[in-house]
């Protein structure tokens, strides 16, 4: 530890070092961050303020919103800050924030999505114990393992993190704090380390990813049996959540699931798990749902007409 203090602050690299494409990234993120703001705060309101909230899938759905807002906040502010300053330093203490509250916020993401695919299994292949099996205990007990398994693989990231050593240099080649990128900058020698984090992150994203594709396999076969309009909206919903899977687990898997090393690309595919699924969950999950469509349309009509009439009457009065 008494050579962990001779760095008190990290350098972020960043994305790139041209003016103009720092400029370019910094409104698109900004629009970006924006947008998956809105779109899940229109979700969480339309969930909770509608009977969508006692179904087991939009249970899961306002849980998932909820996440990728804490998830994205981690570290989008951040980097869209750093975008327009000269230099994007952040202190040891919030870098060490930063890694814990990305794993968390993570791995309660790949759980809650992994219920969710759980949620459409039982509702496709056992409809007539759906209502038992999904109850609202269970969804409540789903999404609390969901937190615990959040906690159990960030906080030995944490653990690990904070033991390495650091004495200069001090420049992250990334635009956020991640082990990875902090074995490369630590003063020792991180081989082990960097195991330990593979077998962490990586087996989390790989073995979640497996179960995820077998239970959507399950589901397609079973579908052959149901009818024509079954069938459709049945794959419609189940679309998005396959959608919603390729976009976060095959960036991460890539990240995760090689030797502890870092390369150019990381970033890129780093935007993709931590800014573009997030933004896309909240149109990826109403475009293609009416029940999402018609609740929103209700909630937010209602919501204008009772402004609207308050409105009439101060003035009236």
């Amino acid at each position: 530890m008494e050579i962990q203090r001779n760095i008190s602050e990290f350098i972020l690299l960043g994305l790139s070092h041209d003016p103009n494409i720092q400029l370019f990234c910094f409104v698109l993120f900004l629009f970006c961050y924006v947008s998956l703001l809105i779109g899940n705060l229109l979700i969480l309101v339309s969930i909770q303020c509608s009977s969508l909230f006692q179904q087991p899938m939009y249970y899961f759905l306002s849980h998932l919103s909820s996440v990728d807002i804490l998830y994205t906040s981690s570290v989008t502010p951040k980097l869209i800050g750093d975008l327009l300053a000269k230099t994007k330093s952040i202190s040891y203490v919030s870098c060490m924030l930063q890694v814990f509250s990305m794993h968390f916020f993570g791995s309660i993401e790949v759980f809650i999505l992994t219920a969710m695919a759980f949620d459409r299994y039982v509702a496709i292949c056992k409809p007539l114990h759906y209502m038992i099996i999904m109850n609202k205990t269970k969804c409540g007990l789903l999404v609390l393992a969901a937190w615990a398994g959040g906690a159990v693989h960030s906080f030995p990231q944490l653990s690990m993190t904070i033991r390495l050593p650091f004495c200069g240099p001090n420049e992250i080649d990334h635009y956020f704090c991640d082990v990875l990128p902090l074995l490369k900058v630590a003063c020792t020698d991180t081989y082990i380390t960097g195991v330990l984090v593979v077998a962490n992150s990586g087996m989390v994203a790989l073995v979640t990813f497996i179960v995820l594709v077998v239970s959507y396999a399950i589901i397609l076969f079973t579908l052959r049996n149901h009818s024509a309009e079954g069938r459709r909206k049945a794959l419609s919903t189940c679309g998005s959540h396959i959608t919603v899977v390729v976009l976060f687990f095959g960036p991460s898997i890539f990240a995760y699931l090689r030797p502890p090393t870092t390369f150019p690309e990381d970033k890129v595919f780093a935007l993709f798990y931590t800014i573009v699924a997030p933004m896309f969950n909240p149109l990826i999950y109403t475009l293609r749902n009416t029940e999402m469509k018609s609740a929103m349309r209700k909630v937010w009509c209602q919501a204008y007409s009772q402004r609207k009439h308050s409105i009439n009457l101060k003035t009236n009065s």
